[in-house]
């Protein structure tokens, strides 16, 4: 919902600067290019906790987005416990439970899809 908020903020930002207006345009109130990615919830929270020194708040809030985008509520808080116990994650990666090699593909494509858009 705030990402397209912001994606519709922009883009009448942008028609309204398209007007013209004379000379008082100002940089400092351009809308940036590429919107930014952030959002709060249990990814966020288990990132921030983590203690990681790239555990930035915008970092951990673009990956939060990008859940937000790609997995369900149920695979956010199961991945959530990932950053507190690595051991859990290998766990899941290794077991030969259909349901288990199901979440860890849905994981998967989300860790690599958070990787080329948060860093």
């Amino acid at each position: 919902m705030k990402l397209s908020t912001t994606i519709i903020a922009g883009a009448a930002a942008l028609g309204l600067a398209a007007c013209g207006g004379g000379s008082s345009y100002s940089s400092a109130r351009a809308v940036p290019a590429t919107p930014v990615l952030f959002a709060t919830g249990p990814i966020y929270s288990a990132c921030r906790s983590g203690g990681r020194d790239q555990a930035s708040r915008a970092r951990c809030g673009c990956v939060q987005a990008v859940a937000n985008q790609s997995l369900s509520s149920s695979d956010q808080s199961r991945g959530a416990g990932f950053f507190s116990n690595p051991q859990q994650a290998q766990e899941v990666r290794v077991s030969d439970r259909a349901s288990d090699e199901r979440f860890w593909r849905r994981w998967k494509d989300y860790s690599d899809s958070a990787a080329r858009q948060c860093t």
